[in-house]
């Protein structure tokens, strides 16, 4: 397809891509427009009818969306604009340069320019931020004859109909109707006697993490958001809270592999961007390594004694390294999805204790016989080797599965406390523990 659009162009046959274009739906046509050139695809842009325009607008990257409004004429842009849901538009806002947002403001009605501003101002990845004012609203006086009478009338330009919030004349949230329920119902039945009371909602400076576990505990479609007197104010779909899911996820990798966190695309930014957020956490890594080569030169008497020692250095800290990502990252993961909780640090701790026992015991006596069998090493190093990569492992894999747990009653992301920091923190751990086990054991002093 996308080779039949791109045929079409250079071709200059722009009724019959505008005919293949109405064809196609509006995320592939986005998907289409981020491949093509800046030409190209501003090209393509213009031939779409309005509303298709809008939709398709609000798929594109921020990169490409920028592209357009540069080229795009103030009352052409304003006409697309409109045919936003509302929760678009602010988003598209948010990614803007500061003239671009005044030069939309400018245009825009008085009502319009208080309520983004109203949205601007909530606090970065609160429900505030994230909500749309386009939901239908009922009374509950009215009957469900009334209400989906009603619903055709207004819903055609509402972001969602399958779920109606019952207001009061506060505009205080009372209570919630599904489409499904009103279209089942007798036409001269109450709002009132059908209305579901029991309503989950969220408050608007309520951190987008908490109200995306709220979608998935109650397996919401959509989630209502009231002010501190109960009254709403706009609702959160499922849609917005996918994307929040994706970046929230994305944040966690990036923490976990000890980077800054980053929203661009990844082939969009900057080289110097990506450095910037990759070398503060590996300066801070590299100095924090130096401790292991201190730990090292501290017993430079015990491995010039029995230099194979040495030999067994790598293995030792790679095991731990690997067994306390594995914890940590077991943990960080059921911490995200609300499995795991802070008060639960010591049936954590109990079960990574008991893993840890298991998989020490299995990789010592392994690597007992491994060292017997294929090194020059003689009993007392293979069982001084053996012993310490169990203990090693104990440790590392209580200390992988209690860090984050650490870190989250700190008010710090947890994630931060996975691979590479987790690593550094058992390699030194290893190192002292095998050095001491080794001068024990081996009589040397």
């Amino acid at each position: 397809m996308n080779e039949k659009i791109i045929e079409l162009i250079e071709e200059k046959k722009f009724s019959q891509l505008k005919e293949e274009l109405n064809e196609m739906i509006s995320v592939d046509i986005a998907e289409l427009i981020d491949e093509l050139d800046k030409k190209n695809s501003i090209i393509v842009f213009r031939l779409l009818s309005k509303d298709h325009a809008a939709e398709v607008f609000s798929y594109l990257s921020s990169a490409q969306q920028k592209d357009i409004v540069g080229a795009m004429h103030e009352t052409k842009m304003k006409e697309i604009l409109e045919e936003l849901y509302f929760d678009d538009m602010i988003d598209f806002l948010e990614e803007m340069p500061a003239n671009v947002v005044k030069k939309i403001l400018k245009a825009s009605t008085e009502e319009e320019r208080k309520l983004i501003n109203q949205f601007l101002n909530y606090p970065e990845n609160s429900a505030g931020s994230l909500m749309t004012i386009e939901y239908v609203d009922l009374k509950k006086e009215m009957s469900v004859k009334e209400a989906l009478s009603h619903i055709k009338k207004i819903g055609v330009d509402k972001e969602t109909i399958y779920t109606c919030y019952v207001l009061n004349d506060k505009r205080k949230l009372e209570g919630i109707v599904s489409l499904r329920k009103l279209v089942l119902m007798e036409d001269d039945l109450l709002i009132s006697d059908i209305m579901n009371e029991d309503v989950i909602t969220t408050q608007t400076i309520d951190d987008q993490e908490e109200i995306a576990s709220l979608f998935k505990k109650y397996d919401l479609i959509t989630l209502p958001v009231v002010d501190k007197e109960g009254r709403l104010v706009g609702i959160i779909t499922i849609d917005d809270i996918v994307d929040v899911i994706e970046r929230e996820n994305t944040e966690d990798f990036q923490k976990m592999a000890a980077m800054e966190p980053n929203d661009e695309e990844y082939l969009e930014t900057g080289i110097f961007s990506l450095a910037r957020k990759r070398i503060i956490w590996l300066l801070v890594l590299m100095v924090s390594a130096t401790f292991t080569g201190s730990i090292i030169s501290r017993f430079e008497d015990v491995l010039s004694t029995v230099v194979i020692l040495a030999t067994f250095i790598p293995m030792l800290m790679d095991t731990a390294g690997n067994a306390g990502s594995q914890s940590s990252t077991l943990v960080i993961r059921g911490m995200a999805l609300g499995e795991i909780a802070i008060n639960d640090y010591l049936k954590v701790f109990w079960k990574e204790l008991r893993v840890s026992v298991v998989v020490g015991v299995a990789l010592g006596i392994i690597n007992f016989g491994r060292m017997l069998l294929l090194t020059k090493a003689g009993i007392p190093i293979a069982f001084t080797v053996s012993f310490t990569l169990f203990l090693t492992i104990v440790m590392a894999k209580v200390v992988g599965g209690t860090l984050p747990m650490l870190a989250k009653k700190l008010k710090l992301d947890p994630a931060i406390m996975a691979g590479p920091l987790i690593t550094t923190i058992v390699d030194a751990m290893a190192l002292i523990v095998y050095f001491n086990i080794a001068s024990l054991l081996l009589g040397l002093v």
